[in-house]
């Protein structure tokens, strides 16, 4: 079915200034609704995970504005959890925010790996806001070339 624009530009005209006022009443009543913006564990911090031959796990977790002394890494097993806090702001009486879209408060994240890590060999660094974990895979865990005997 083919629809073809027959309504005057009015009507158009119209359509559209009601669509940005809508657009404005909800971004104004979802701004206020972000003031006290606790940290949503599910999402945060945002992470990649990937695997590199001669180093094993790698991950690296976007978390601006943190101190490192805030932050816990602990691996058990096949298992890493990240968690932390995040400092509230300031609360000062003459700020009044119009958006307010970094949350504060504690959050955990977990993953788990695909093979044994060497738990005394985990190294992680923050630098720029990202935290930078290397995890290298255990040595009874890496594939063992067999070598096939001719009798």
């Amino acid at each position: 079915m083919i629809y073809r624009r027959t309504s005057s530009p009015s009507l158009w005209e119209e359509m559209d200034k009601l669509q940005r006022e809508m657009n404005r009443m909800f971004d104004s009543a979802f701004t206020n609704r972000l003031i006290d913006r606790p940290i949503n564990s599910h999402d945060f911090p945002a992470m990649n995970v990937w695997t590199k031959a001669d180093v094993g796990q790698v991950i690296t977790a976007e978390i601006p504005g943190m101190n490192v002394d805030d932050l816990d890494i602990k691996v058990v097993g096949e298992t890493l959890t990240i968690s932390g806090s995040r400092q509230a702001p300031v609360d000062d009486e003459n700020i009044r925010y119009h958006r307010q879209e970094r949350g504060y408060g504690s959050f955990t994240r977990t993953i788990q790996l695909p093979f044994a890590i060497e738990v005394d060999k985990v190294e992680a660094n923050y630098e720029k806001g990202v935290l930078k974990v290397w995890l290298p895979r255990a040595e009874s865990d890496k594939p063992r070339k067999i070598t096939v005997k001719a009798i």
